[in-house]
């Protein structure tokens, strides 16, 4: 802050004002416009050489300054020749305006005293710069960039706008230079704390703004190397030296020549932060995520030892791995949480936790496990990249330096375990598995066998009670027996016992006495935890068991109260009553308030439950169907909301079972996501049953899932799984349907040739079942994908032919849409004038219906017409509404595109720099189209780069889009090589 003026300690005016009446304050603004406000009146501060005089008096810090001073400041060396009666005006006009004594005369000058605290903008911004300053040395860097960004925020335009006069000017350079250094210092900060994404972006616009200035270009080639873009940086840093010495015959600093060097040699220490400060124990993100450990643990004393001297030599090791193996119910959660509880201390910087679902039939995906570990590590979902390696690569980047633990619970194999390793010095990992991991490479190996009877006995005696065991020791020791010395199936009996105080152990163990020989007999593993199963479920009431039965029938990681009351069918409070009563039982889990799962085993011991007594057969049908009606009634539900007036939901096969209501569409998309694991995993269930056909209309009523970018594997899978289902049924209607939803996903992620494909078959398929919802939706679909290889009079018949359908059908959103999508088709064919009118008309349409999600595309259609129109105002004026609507829909994807066309209207405005910040926004969010369209934003980013003198930044980009395009076949390739061959010859 060295050189800018300080704004003197400020004093509350006396008043003359009657004291029950007391005057606005003050304020004043010269960070922009010079301005004054009384309260919230903006005053009239008069003539340019007015505003330059208050704005000399605001900055003299209080002092005095003579007329000679002043008459300076406004004119320079050649004032008129009635300067000082000009001045003495001014002052005159100034005091009229302001507070009595807030302008004085003295010793022949002029000063502005007492001012209230707060006054002015400047001092605000000098404050929160010294507040921010302050957190920084303290480490507290959450809080210092906070502070940061409010002060910038004061910056309104340039300082002193249009004030004339030598002193402004001086001013105006000074306190730029200012903002450009708090700036660099918040970017700075921002880089600490891993926000490389975000900053890539503003980086590359202040570049092009600033582009002498080293330490952003600094920046800047350190934020594309910790995002990935190793030969970006490497090109700023190209560009930088080509400029420096074409401009100002100079080499870079040699800071900025050292940072290319540690690139071009990979040095590790780049992925950290440049000065690495002890952060207050308030501000960082910690995760605690171990489950609570159980109150009564009971013995495993070797194995709580042995695995807590492996987390302890954690500091001085590259990673300590500690892999736990044994048979279902043995304990090993229950261990590992204990042990990690124990060492908490040892790993001050969080513990993660997750359950890998590996003994079920789809396992966690590692992908999915990073990103959730990644934003639990305080990372930004637009700084998580997309691909296995690159996620697994930023987690062991942001987990460098601090000292972690990480609990994989329920792992399938070595190969879902090893992306989510942390792989550095001081973290730590504890994994349990069904299956021992011999080839996990380092890890040392613990096999869990069953309790001792001493130590089944003890746990037995927790939770029953000293009292009642210790009468009735032999009974006691028979009762563990029987349970097979398995942990799990203690429990269970044991609470079962400490429910039923009329019980002694003797009748306990006399219930057991048939099962101890089925154990005795089959010995150990499943079939033993099944046995203990028993135990449980034959002491539950009828309505318990077939509570228990059913619930496990359902895929899905858990459920909800509602999805179990379907399931059940019974009300939502009776069925909370029996699944609370489950939980007690421990053989249901309370996942979260409202959300039921089975430990994996149970539920595969439930529904043998279901196969054996649930009676008539079609019940355990009934249950799914119910289940399936569900969520198809509420997804339908959450469709209307987000399309209004769309008839596809008339269209879709009918349900029996109600489904949730909602009142407004944040509920609505609130359960759609949250439940989008559960409703996939329904779908994918009915493959093969009778409930197809729903499960089909299911998937493509949950169609917003892929175009928002999430789940989009899983919606993919499931999609082709239908499709596979509906074929070998023969269900003509079905597998259209199935086929469109596939070429949809196909679409969104780029893969135009293998849509192109599936929209045929759908077609064929459609049009012999006589579905026209299917046919008009699927005619947009090839008309889009006609659009993608510029097949632009094609593209025009099938929209007619999709118009058509929709207009017989009375569907005006969705015939809105198609307007839109055919004003591109009439693009594509010079017709500029007919696209925009098709635009303006789908647009009215959407604007009659309400803000929803569809007129968010109509602005975006119109907004690509006017672009080619040439009227690029209006244009942008159409994106930014389409931007704030997508995302109040979270269609994170449509946003990324929707930046792209923004970026396409700078450009073709000769705007380079703002083209290329949003090309870096939809880089960064992602975009509809995958890798094609990606390589269609690095195309014109490198124009971009290009246009601002960056050409070895740019051929970086250039070269990374021909990569993509060439991977996919597309014909842009052809473009970018001749911009390579053009900027080579160059």
């Amino acid at each position: 802050m060295d050189g800018v003026p300080r704004v003197p300690e400020q004093r509350r005016p006396g008043s003359a004002q009657d004291p029950a009446e007391p005057a606005a304050a003050l304020r004043f603004g010269v960070l922009g416009p010079v301005r004054a406000w009384r309260g919230e009146e903006q005053l009239a501060t008069g003539s340019p050489q007015q505003r330059a005089l208050l704005a000399a008096l605001l900055l003299r810090e209080g002092r005095t300054a003579t007329a000679a001073e002043l008459i300076d400041a406004l004119w320079g060396e050649e004032p008129p020749s009635q300067a000082l009666a000009a001045l003495r005006t001014y002052a005159s006009r100034l005091r009229k305006i302001l507070d009595a004594g807030v302008l004085v005369s003295e010793s022949g000058g002029y000063a502005v005293r007492g001012l209230p605290e707060g006054a002015l903008d400047l001092g605000v911004a000098q404050e929160l710069a010294a507040e921010a300053e302050k957190a920084r040395g303290a480490g507290d860097l959450c809080r210092a960039r906070e502070v940061l960004a409010r002060a910038l925020a004061l910056w309104d335009g340039e300082v002193l706008a249009g004030v004339p006069g030598p002193y402004a000017e001086a001013q105006r350079v000074r306190l730029e230079e200012w903002r450009l250094q708090l700036l660099e210092s918040r970017l700075d900060m921002d880089l600490e704390q891993g926000c490389h994404a975000e900053a890539v972006s503003e980086l590359t616009a202040l570049t092009a703004e600033h582009p002498l200035r080293e330490r952003l270009r600094e920046l800047l080639m350190l934020a594309l190397y910790r995002s990935g873009r190793q030969a970006e940086a490497l090109a700023v840093y190209a560009d930088t030296r080509r400029l420096l010495a074409d401009e100002l015959g100079v080499d870079p600093r040699p800071g900025l020549k050292e940072l290319q060097q540690r690139i071009l040699q990979a040095d590790p220490a780049l992925a950290e932060p440049s000065a690495p400060a002890a952060e207050p124990a308030a501000v960082p993100v910690r995760p605690a995520q171990l489950p609570a450990t159980v109150p009564d643990f009971t013995g495993r004393a070797s194995f709580v030892s042995e695995l807590g001297e492996v987390l302890a030599s954690a500091e001085g090791r590259v990673m300590a791995v500690s892999a736990l193996a044994g048979i279902g119910g043995v304990g090993k959660t229950t261990l590992a949480v204990h042990v990690a509880h124990q060492a908490r201390s040892a790993f001050p910087d969080g513990q993660l936790y997750v359950d890998l679902q590996g003994a079920g039939p789809r396992a966690a995906e590692p992908e999915t496990v990073l990103g959730s570990f990644l934003r639990a590590l305080g990372t930004a979902d637009s700084a998580i990249p997309d691909s296995l390696e690159e996620r697994a690569a930023l987690y062991r980047s942001v987990l460098d330096g601090r000292r972690v633990l990480v609990l994989l619970d329920n792992a399938r194999d070595a190969a879902q375990v090893r992306p989510l390793l942390p792989g550095t010095e001081g973290c730590a990992a504890l994994v349990t598995s069904r299956v021992r991991m011999v080839d996990l490479a380092g890890a040392h190996l613990v096999d869990l066998d069953v309790m001792s009877p001493d130590e089944a006995l003890s746990l037995f005696t927790k939770i029953v009670g000293e009292e009642r065991v210790a009468s009735e020791r032999k009974a006691a020791l028979d009762v563990v027996a029987a349970c097979g010395f398995l942990p799990l199936a203690i429990r269970i009996a044991a609470s079962r016992l400490a429910a039923r105080r009329t019980w002694t152990v003797s009748v306990l163990a006399a219930k057991l006495a048939d099962e101890r020989r089925r154990l005795d007999e089959l010995q150990a593993g499943d079939l033993a935890v099944k046995a203990t199963f028993e135990l449980g479920y034959g002491a539950m009431d009828p309505a318990q068991a077939r509570a228990f039965r059913l619930l496990g029938l359902a895929d899905g990681p858990d459920i909800s109260l509602a999805a179990a009351a379907a399931v059940l069918d019974l009300p939502v409070d009776e069925t909370e009553d029996l699944l609370e009563a489950l939980v007690d039982t421990s053989l249901l889990e309370s996942a979260a308030p409202g959300r039921y799962r089975y430990h994996d085993l149970v539920r595969l011991y439930a529904r043998a439950c279901a196969e054996r007594d649930e009676q008539p057969p079609s019940e355990r049908e009934g249950a799914l169907s119910r289940l399936l009606d569900f969520y198809l009634a509420t997804t339908a539900q959450v469709y209307a909301i987000e399309h209004p007036g769309d008839r596809l939901t008339d269209d879709l096969e009918p349900t029996r079972y109600p489904g949730l209501s909602f009142d407004e569409g944040t509920a609505a998309l609130d359960w759609l996501y949250t439940e989008a694991g559960q409703l996939l995993a329904c779908v994918r269930q009915a493959a093969g049953t009778e409930r197809l056909r729903r499960a089909v209309d299911l998937l493509w009523a949950a169609k917003d899932l892929t175009e928002s970018g999430a789940n989009s594997h899983q919606y993919e899978m499931t999609a082709r799984a239908t499709c596979e289902a509906t074929r070998a049924a023969g269900h003509d209607r079905a597998e259209g349907r199935a086929r469109t939803v596939l070429s949809d996903v196909l679409l969104v992620s780029g893969r135009i040739q293998p849509a192109e494909q599936e929209a045929r078959v759908a077609m064929e398929l459609a049009s012999v079942a006589q579905d026209s919802t299917a046919v008009s939706w699927v005619a947009n679909n090839r008309g889009l994908i006609c659009l993608h290889e510029s097949r632009f009079a094609d593209g025009k018949v099938f929209f007619d032919q999709a118009l058509e359908g929709l207009r017989a059908a009375g569907n005006r959103p969705f015939e809105a849409t198609v307007l839109g999508n055919l004003s591109r088709a009439h693009l594509g064919m010079g017709n500029i004038a007919k696209a925009v009118e098709m635009a303006q008309h789908g647009l009215a349409v959407h604007t009659e219906i309400g803000r929803t999600v569809r007129l968010a595309n109509g602005h975006f259609a119109l907004g690509v017409a006017l672009t080619r129109a040439g009227r690029y105002t209006e244009a942008l004026s159409q994106f930014s509404d389409a931007l704030g609507i997508f995302n109040d829909h979270r269609q994170r994807l449509w946003e990324g595109v929707t930046h792209f066309r923004i970026a396409e209207v700078h450009a073709a405005d000769r705007r380079p720099s703002q083209a290329a910040q949003h090309a870096e926004q939809a880089l960064a969010l992602g975009c509809i189209g995958g890798d094609r369209m990606q390589g269609n934003v690095l195309t014109l980013l490198g124009r971009s780069l290009y246009a601002l003198g960056q050409a070895d930044r740019a051929r970086a980009c250039w070269r990374e889009a021909l990569s993509l395009y060439e991977q996919n076949g597309a014909g842009e390739a052809n473009a970018v090589r001749a911009l390579l061959s053009s900027a080579a010859a160059a």
